[in-house]
C-alpha cells in the first residue's frame, strides 16, 4: 500500500529494525554530523542513541531563543529517545538555529517535529520552515496526528553557515524536536540546473521489513522498503556488491531487486504529484546480482513518462550504476511513471534495486551580503545587543527585516546590502565599535541616546555611502576629527555630548534648542529619479532660507500658479520650476480643503524618511502660517485613472504596459507593508493616486491619510475610517480595524479597473458596484465579458485569468484570506511574464 512520503511513524523512521544488519559498520565517520536533540537539557551530556549509533547533543549554542518541552507520557513506550524532547518558540515571529558549514559543499538537512501533546492543550501547531531566507515548506501537524513527520532536503552551501528558521504564521507555537546535518561524500551526484532537492521518496525494492540508514548509509539517508507483491518478484544476493558509484548506497539495499513476476512483462514505478507543474530530478539504481548463465541476457528500455534515458541498458554485475535526468523533468497531469521493458535481445526480465525521487525547491532570495552580516554580528557582539528580531538573515525577507536596519536590493541577482542603522537609545556603552566601519554601504547611522564614551573615530570620514551620523545624546569627548567635520554632503549631529570639543564655529551651543521657524524648512530629501539609460541621478534640492517670504518663491517656482496639473482632496497641483530647469509638481493646501495641517505634516513626515523607486518622492515643502505646499518630482504622463478614462489624449495602454504599472505600484506598496520600520499603510490606494513619468514607470502617491504601526507585533490599529468609496476595505469600514489587508482590497478594486476599463461604481450597470459586476460576470465564464473591448482581444488569456484571480482574491470579504503584497507582487510577474512570452501584437505602446 502507498503511503506519503513524509508520513512515516518516527519509530519506523529513526529506528533500523533488522538486528541483524546493526553490526555490518559500526565505525563510519561521523564527526561532521550535527545531530541535535532539540530541548535536551544543556547541562546533559551527549549520548550515543545505539540503535543507529548516533551521537546526539544539546541544541543549547546553536540556538538563543526558545523553550524547552517534553512529549507526554504516552508517547514515551513509542518515541525513541532523541525526539521524546523539543524546543518551541513562544516569543517572536521567527527564531533561527545557526549551523557553521563548508561553503560549496552538499549537504542532507533534515528536520523531524512531534507535537506530542507536550503542553496538554491538544492543539497541533502550523507553521513554516524557512532555509536562511527562503521558504523551505509549510509544516502542519494536525495532518500527520501522533505520528509527527520529518522533512529533508540535499542543499549547496553558500556561505559558511546555514540557518534552519521557525516561523509563527497562526497563534499555536513553532517547535522542533530533531534538527540533522550530514555532508554527503560526493558533490557531483545530486546535481541540479536550479534550486534544491526536496526528498519526495527514497525506496529500496525489497519484500523486507524497517528503513536502512546509519550507520549502513554512511550519508544516513533514509532508505524505505517498497515492494508490489501482486506484479513484483524478489531478486536477492549474500554477496558483496560494489556501490563505490559516488552514490554510494548501502551494501543491503543493492543486495535486493524486483523484477516483474511475468518475465515478458514490463516494471513499471507510479507516482504522483501536486501541482502537475512540479518539477523533479530521479535517480535509478541498478546492480546485476543474480549470477548469468552463458545464454542469458538482461537488458531493457528505461524510460520516464515515455522519455527514454537508455534504450538498452544491461546492470553490471554485482555492481552499483545510476540512472538519472541531467534536467528537471515533469509529469502530464501530475502522473509519473517508470517504466523498465526488455528489449527483443533479453532473455531475462527487467530489474531495479532502488530508487531516489527529489522534487526541486527553489530558494530564490539571496542571502545578505556576507560582508554586511559578519560586520553586523561584530557590532551586535561589541555591545551585547540581544533582540529577538535579530535572528536569521538581516535583510531577508522584508517582512523579517531587523529591528534597527534598512537594507537595499534593487540588483535581485546581487545581495542585499544595509544602508541603514539606527541604534538609538539602546543602552550602548563603551567607545563606537569599529565593526561599524565595515558596514561600507551604509547612508545614515544613528547612535543618539546611549552612554558612549570615547572619541569620535576618524574611520567614519572613510566611509564613503555615509551621508547622516547621529551621535547626539552620548558621553562622547575630545576632539571631533577634522576629516569628518569637512567631508562634503555628510550632516553630523553632535549635540548633547558636552565634553565633545568643538574645532569649528558651527560645534557652538549645539546642546540648546532650535527657535521655531515659520519658513520653508530645509528638506534635504535624496529624490532618486528613474532610471535612464541605466544611470540613477540623485536629485537634491534645499530650500535655503532666505530674507524673502517663501511662500514668495512657491508663486516665483510655480510662475505664479501658470499651469494646473491637477486638483485632489489637499487642494490644487501646479507645475513648477526649481533651479532653472527642474520640473516640479507643487501641491498647494486649498483653505477650503477636508484635508488640513495634519496630513500635511503626515505625508511630509512619512516622505522623510521612505526611499523607493515606485513611491513619489518629495524634493521639499513650504510651511509658512496657512501657506502649505509640498514639491514633488514632476510625473508627466499624470496620473492612470486619466489613462484609463482616455482624458490623456487618447492613447490606448495595451495589456502588458498595464501589468508593467500594477506591477510597480504594487512594489510601491509592498515597501510600505514590509520595508518600512514600523510598518505603513497607505489608506488610500487608488488609479488617481497612481502617477506616471515620462518612461510610464509608475509611482505611488499622496499619503497624507498614510498610517503606521507603531507597536510591534500588531495585527491591526483601531481608527477613524477614511479612504475612497468605492476603494474602501468593508471589513475595516465595519469594525474600524485597519491593517495592511485593507490596501490589498484597494488594490484588487485597481486591478479590477485595469483589466475591465470600468468606473468603480456605475449605477448604469446591472451589479453597479464593479466588484459584484465581475462576480456576476464570470459566473458566466467569458472572460469578453469583463475584458476592456478597446484591446481587441490582444492579450493572453493565461495572463488575463491570473490577474482575474488575483484580483478577486484580494477582495475575499475577509481580510485574513486575502493574500499580503509580496505575494500579490509575485503573482503579477507571473501574469507579465505569460503575456511577455505571447509577444503580443499591439504597437501602441512601447
Amino acid at each position: 500500500m502507498e503511503t506519503h512520503p513524509q508520513a512515516l511513524r518516527f519509530c519506523a523512521l529513526i529506528c533500523i529494525t533488522f538486528s541483524s544488519l546493526l553490526h555490518l559498520v559500526q565505525t563510519q565517520d561521523q564527526k561532521e554530523f550535527i545531530s541535535l536533540d532539540c530541548g535536551l537539557p544543556p547541562n546533559e551530556s551527549p549520548y550515543n542513541f545505539v540503535k543507529l549509533g548516533l551521537t546526539f547533543t544539546t541544541d543549547e549554542g546553536y540556538v538563543k531563543t526558545g523553550k524547552t518541552g517534553k512529549v507526554q507520557k504516552e508517547f514515551e513506550q513509542t518515541t525513541p529517545k532523541p525526539i521524546l524532547n523539543l524546543r518551541y518558540f513562544p516569543e517572536g515571529k521567527r527564531n533561527c538555529y545557526t549551523l557553521n558549514v563548508t561553503q560549496g559543499t552538499d549537504y542532507l538537512i533534515r528536520a523531524l517535529f512531534l507535537y506530542g501533546n507536550y503542553d496538554g492543550l491538544n492543539k497541533y501547531p502550523s507553521f513554516d520552515l524557512y532555509l536562511g531566507p527562503n521558504l523551505w515548506e509549510t509544516i502542519d501537524l494536525s495532518l500527520w496526528g501522533t505520528e509527527g513527520v520529518y522533512d529533508e532536503i540535499i542543499h549547496k552551501a553558500i556561505s559558511k553557515s546555514l540557518q534552519i528558521c521557525l516561523v509563527k504564521t497562526g497563534t499555536s507555537y513553532p517547535l522542533i524536536n530533531v534538527l540533522e546535518l550530514r555532508p554527503l561524500q560526493n558533490n557531483n551526484t545530486y546535481n541540479t540546473q536550479r534550486g534544491s532537492l526536496r526528498r519526495f521518496r527514497r525506496n529500496y525494492f525489497t519484500t523486507a521489513i524497517g528503513n536502512v540508514r546509519y550507520p549502513n548509509d554512511v550519508s544516513d539517508r533514509i532508505w524505505i522498503p517498497n515492494f508490489d507483491e501482486k506484479n513484483w518478484k524478489e531478486v536477492t544476493t549474500d554477496l558483496n556488491v560494489n556501490t563505490s558509484n559516488g552514490y554510494n548506497l548501502p551494501q543491503v539495499v543493492m543486495a535486493s531487486a524486483s523484477t516483474p513476476k511475468s518475465d515478458f512483462a514490463a516494471w513499471n514505478f507510479t507516482w504522483f504529484l501536486s501541482p502537475s507543474t512540479t518539477q523533479f530530478y530521479i535517480y535509478m539504481h541498478f546492480a546485476e546480482i543474480r549470477t548469468l548463465q552463458a545464454n542469458e541476457t538482461r537488458e531493457f528500455s528505461v524510460s520516464v513518462n515515455g522519455n527514454h534515458i537508455n534504450e538498452s541498458y544491461s546492470p553490471k554485475t554485482l555492481s552499483t550504476e545510476t540512472l538519472s535526468y541531467s534536467t528537471p523533468q515533469q509529469c502530464e497531469d501530475g502522473k509519473c511513471i517508470v517504466e523498465l521493458l526488455r528489449t527483443s535481445k533479453a532473455t531475462l526480465p527487467p530489474l531495479m534495486n532502488a530508487l531516489e525521487i527529489y522534487t526541486v525547491i527553489d530558494f530564490p532570495l539571496l542571502e545578505t551580503n556576507q560582508d554586511d552580516v559578519l560586520a553586523i554580528k561584530s557590532i551586535q557582539n561589541t555591545y551585547g545587543l540581544s533582540r529577538i528580531s535579530w535572528q536569521g538573515d538581516p535583510c531577508v525577507p522584508k517582512e523579517f527585516l531587523w529591528d534597527g536596519l534598512n537594507c537595499e536590493n534593487s540588483d535581485s541577482s546581487e545581495p542585499p546590502i544595509v544602508t541603514y542603522l539606527n541604534l538609538s537609545s539602546s543602552n550602548l556603552t563603551g567607545i563606537i565599535a569599529s565593526g561599524i566601519q565595515n558596514l561600507t554601504h551604509l547612508k545614515e547611522l544613528d547612535l543618539s541616546n546611549n552612554n558612549l564614551t570615547g572619541g569620535v573615530p576618524e574611520f567614519l570620514a572613510g566611509m564613503k555611502s555615509l551621508l547622516i551620523i547621529n551621535l547626539s545624546g552620548n558621553n562622547l569627548n575630545g576632539s571631533v576629527p577634522q576629516a569628518l567635520l569637512q567631508k562634503k554632503g555628510l550632516k553630523l549631529i553632535r549635540d548633547g555630548n558636552p565634553d565633545l570639543i568643538c574645532a569649528d564655529e558651527s560645534c557652538a551651543n549645539k546642546s540648546g534648542g532650535s527657535k521655531k521657524k515659520t519658513i520653508v524648512v530645509a528638506v534635504i530629501v535624496s529624490v532618486v529619479v528613474a532610471v535612464v539609460l541605466g544611470s540613477t541621478v540623485a536629485l537634491f534640492f534645499v530650500f535655503r532660507k532666505k530674507r524673502t517670504s517663501n511662500s514668495a518663491e512657491v508663486v516665483t517656482m510655480t510662475n505664479n500658479f501658470g499651469r494646473v496639473l491637477g486638483k485632489g482632496g489637499f487642494g490644487m497641483v501646479y507645475h513648477g520650476i526649481v533651479n532653472g530647469s527642474q520640473q516640479v509638481a507643487v501641491k498647494m493646501l486649498s483653505h477650503s480643503s477636508s484635508q488640513g495641517y495634519k496630513e500635511f505634516k503626515a505625508e511630509v513626515e512619512l516622505l522623510l524618511r521612505v526611499h523607493h523607486k515606485n513611491l513619489v518622492g518629495l524634493v521639499g515643502y513650504c510651511d509658512e502660517g496657512a501657506n502649505l505646499a509640498l514639491i514633488y518630482e514632476y510625473m508627466a504622463k499624470g496620473d492612470l485613472r486619466e489613462h484609463m478614462s482616455g482624458k490623456r489624449g487618447g492613447t490606448i495602454l495595451n495589456w502588458e504596459t498595464r501589468l508593467k504599472i500594477v506591477v510597480e505600484s504594487a512594489q510601491g506598496l509592498e515597501y510600505l507593508h514590509n520595508g518600512c520600520k514600523p510598518p505603513m499603510i497607505h489608506r488610500d490606494v487608488k488609479t488617481a493616486n497612481i502617477l506616471l513619468n515620462e518612461h510610464f514607470q509608475a509611482k505611488l502617491a499622496d499619503f497624507g491619510l498614510s498610517r503606521s504601526f507603531p507597536v510591534e507585533g500588531e495585527t491591526h490599529v483601531s481608527t477613524a475610517v477614511v479612504g475612497t468609496p468605492g476603494y474602501l476595505d468593508p471589513e475595516y469600514y465595519q469594525t474600524n480595524w485597519l491593517n495592511e489587508k485593507s490596501d490589498v482590497y484597494s488594490f484588487g478594486i485597481v486591478l479590477l479597473e485595469i483589466i475591465t476599463n470600468q468606473h468603480v461604481i456605475n449605477q448604469n450597470r446591472e451589479k453597479p458596484y464593479i466588484v459584484e459586476w465581475v462576480g456576476l460576470m464570470l459566473t458566466k465564464g467569458d472572460i469578453q465579458n469583463i475584458m476592456d473591448p478597446k484591446l481587441f482581444g490582444d492579450y493572453d488569456s493565461n495572463s488575463v485569468w491570473r490577474a482575474v484571480e488575483l484580483a478577486m482574491s484580494c477582495l475575499n470579504p475577509s481580510s485574513a484570506r486575502r493574500p499580503t503584497m509580496s505575494q500579490v507582487v509575485t503573482k503579477l510577474n507571473e501574469c507579465l511574464a505569460y503575456e511577455n512570452s505571447r509577444g503580443g501584437t499591439s504597437q501602441n505602446m512601447n
